[in-house]
Order: structure tokens, then C-alpha cells, then sequence
């Protein structure tokens, strides 16, 4: 396993040098540049600015000198926002975006895998219909769309709970319900088929015949089976969960790191959307790693020679 996690972590490096370099020339392409403004700088204060931050050199040079950077894990200053360096603003931020994170994944997996086992220990009656319903009506809503309709519900209508803002815990219920709605839906139809095949086995059946309860019998030998299907989909789904955050903030007026992300793109900070994604695609490299020690762990018959 620890071979395995080596080579791993080292071919998340070509990967890594193949994002940094496409982002820098994408973003590149993009029409307008980071001191573009309504009212334009004149000609010899842009001057000077773009030679400060070297972007009067050729386009191979600023490569050149990013990568350099980035070798010392220095992302570089950011270009709209004065006096904060990348690595400050995603200090600063992304532990917002991580709690949002873990809330919703938090939501997803609670109702998910109970909605889950529901439906497979009650096959094709109205409770397994009722959850693939729902399930299937998460799946198609997507959170753009859910996430004001639970606004207008909670908020304006009923004036439950806020319409914005990330200070109380009343203000974490409602984008970690919009963010964990479709992960929800799709651990519940994972879990369902997993644990759907699991209890048809033979040593299901050894198990209550022995005069094991009902409780024992799934939670501890069909739940360990059943919910592989959920763990080799938690990778994606962590994934999803934390680069959907970005409309997500953007809605409820989060101020995490994915505000800051759609922000840069709109402002063309180059140095802040390249930072922020590569950022992400670490998070990602590094769930997958661990989703995949999970499964070794859950399921002895995986081996990574």
C-alpha cells in the first residue's frame, strides 16, 4: 500500500505541471487582462504596473518565471486583490469552503445511506419507490436551481432561516442542504444497489440462521459489503462537492474560496484562478488516494500490487 500511495502522489505531478501550464495559457487567451477597469489607467501608470508584476515580458518568460515559483510552492501575488499574496487569500478562505464542504457531505451521507437501506430492505414497495423518487428528483434539479427555491421556501416565505451570509449556524443549513441534495440522491441509488446484492448472499443468510437480530445482520455484515458502490463514488463526489461550493458561495454569499475563484475569472487575476486550480485538482489527487485506501481497507479482497 505505501508503494502504491508513492507512485501515486508521484504521477499527481505530471498532472499537476499539465493543469498549471494549460491554465496559464488559457487564462491568457481570454479577452481583456487584470487592469482592465471601466475608467482605463493612463498609458504610464499601466506601464509601471505591468512591469511589476512582469507581465511587459514575453509570454515564455512569465512562464518560465511562474513555474519557478511554483516549484517553491509560492502561487504568486494576486493581481486585484492589494498586498495579499495567492497563498494568503486560500489561507484565508478555504477553511470556509472545507466546513461547507463537510456539511453537506455530512447531509449527503446520513440521508443518503439511510435512504438507502430503506429501500433495499423493502424492495418494490411504496417506501423503495418513495426514496427512488426523491432520488431521482435530486438528481435532476440542479443546485443553481435548488438553491433559490429553498430561499424563497425557508427564508422568504416562511422566514425561517437567513437568505445569506456564513455567521450563525442557521446560516449553514441551507447551502449545505442545496450543496448535499445531489449527492444525497446518488448515495441513496448506490446504496441501495449495493446493499440489494449483498443481502441475497449466502452468509446473509448463514447469519439469521444463527438467530443473529435484524440490527446485527446489516450494520455489521451487510453494511461493510453494501456500501462499496458509496465508497469508490465518495471520491467524485468530495470532489464535486468542494469545486460546487463555487456557485454555492457565490448564492448564499459565502465568502470561501470559491467566491474568490469566480470572482479572479471575471476579473482575469490570472495568478488567483491559477493558484485556486491547482489548489483544487491537489484536493481531488489526494481524495482519490484516500478513497482508494478505504476501499483496500473495507473490502480484503483489493489489493494494489
Amino acid at each position: 500500500m505505501a508503494r502504491y500511495v508513492i507512485r501515486r502522489l508521484l504521477g499527481a505531478i505530471p498532472v499537476l505541471w499539465i493543469i498549471a501550464t494549460l491554465t496559464f495559457f488559457m487564462i491568457r487567451l481570454a479577452p481583456g487582462g487584470p487592469f482592465d477597469q471601466e475608467k482605463r489607467l493612463p498609458p504610464d501608470i499601466l506601464k509601471n504596473v505591468e512591469a511589476k508584476y512582469h507581465l511587459n515580458e514575453p509570454l515564455y518568460k512569465q512562464y518560465a518565471r511562474y513555474m519557478s515559483s511554483l516549484m517553491k510552492l509560492d502561487l504568486g501575488p494576486s493581481y486585484r486583490y492589494a498586498n495579499r499574496t495567492v497563498n494568503e487569500i486560500i489561507e484565508s478562505s478555504f477553511p470556509v469552503s472545507a466546513e461547507l464542504a463537510l456539511w453537506s457531505l455530512m447531509f449527503a451521507l446520513l440521508l443518503g445511506l439511510g435512504a438507502g437501506i430503506i429501500a433495499a430492505l423493502y424492495p418494490a414497495t411504496w417506501k423503495d419507490h418513495l426514496v427512488m423518487t426523491t432520488a431521482m428528483t435530486g438528481v435532476s434539479i440542479p443546485n443553481f436551481v435548488f438553491g433559490p427555491i429553498l430561499v424563497l421556501v425557508f427564508s422568504l416565505v416562511l422566514g425561517w432561516l437567513p437568505v445569506a451570509g456564513w455567521e450563525t449556524w442557521q446560516d449553514r443549513i441551507l447551502p449545505s442542504l442545496t450543496l448535499g441534495s445531489v449527492y444525497a440522491a446518488y448515495i441513496a441509488r448506490l446504496t441501495r444497489g449495493g446493499m440489494m446484492e449483498v443481502l441475497r448472499q449466502d452468509f446473509i443468510r448463514t447469519a439469521r440462521a444463527k438467530g443473529l437480530s435484524e440490527r446485527s445482520v446489516i450494520f455489521r455484515h451487510a453494511l461493510r459489503g453494501g456500501i462499496l458502490p458509496t465508497i469508490s463514488f465518495l471520491g467524485p463526489a468530495v470532489a464535486g462537492i468542494v469545486t460546487g461550493s463555487l456557485v454555492i458561495e457565490k448564492i448564499f454569499y459565502i465568502p470561501g474560496l470559491g467566491r474568490f475563484f469566480v470572482d479572479s475569472a471575471l476579473n482575469r487575476d490570472y495568478t488567483m484562478v491559477m493558484g485556486t486550480a491547482l489548489f483544487y485538482a491537489v484536493l481531488i489527487i489526494l481524495m482519490n488516494i484516500l478513497v482508494d485506501i478505504a476501499y483496500a481497507y473495507l473490502d480484503p479482497r483489493v489489493r494494489y500490487d
